[in-house]
């Protein structure tokens, strides 16, 4: 299981064309389950991101939590972080868990999160066809694999 984790000051989600759901300060988080993946790699994951500390404090340094900040989530499923680009130009996905394995594990690290971080946390909708937006504060982007800590 993989997640990017973009600490932004505004994201949000769009499905054809309307606002799904949106966020302030906060992380945007990309969720990608592999084939192999469990609820283990999930509540690993969850744990990393929920007490991550890469906010500012008064001395400027990244030091302060999600909590810490009061931000909220916006979790959004996303496959093509499994692409496999070692041969040829075009990606493959092989690894990806396919949606029969995907969804329930999905919907176990939305709740999960909910239930144990007291912002708000919202998502995408699995498998569609989603615009995002956001603003990257700072820039600062971080990728989590729960196979490579």
């Amino acid at each position: 299981m993989r997640i990017v984790i973009q600490r932004v000051s505004e994201a949000s989600v769009k499905i054809d064309g309307k606002l799904k759901n949106a966020i302030s300060i906060g992380f945007l988080v990309l969720l990608g389950i592999e084939s192999e993946d469990t609820t283990v790699e999930a509540d690993y994951l969850i744990q990393k991101l929920i007490n991550l500390r890469i906010f500012s404090d008064s001395e400027g340094k990244m030091n302060l939590s999600l909590s810490d900040v009061k931000g909220d989530l916006l979790i959004v499923s996303q496959f093509t972080l499994h692409a496999a680009t070692k041969k040829g130009n075009r990606p493959s996905y092989i690894k990806a868990a396919r949606p029969e394995q995907a969804i329930p594990l999905y919907r176990y690290f939305i709740e999960k999160t909910k239930s144990n971080f007291e912002g708000k946390v919202l998502e995408g909708e699995f498998g569609a066809d989603m615009k995002i937006a956001l603003i990257n504060d700072g820039p600062v982007t971080i990728f989590i694999d729960s196979k490579e800590s």
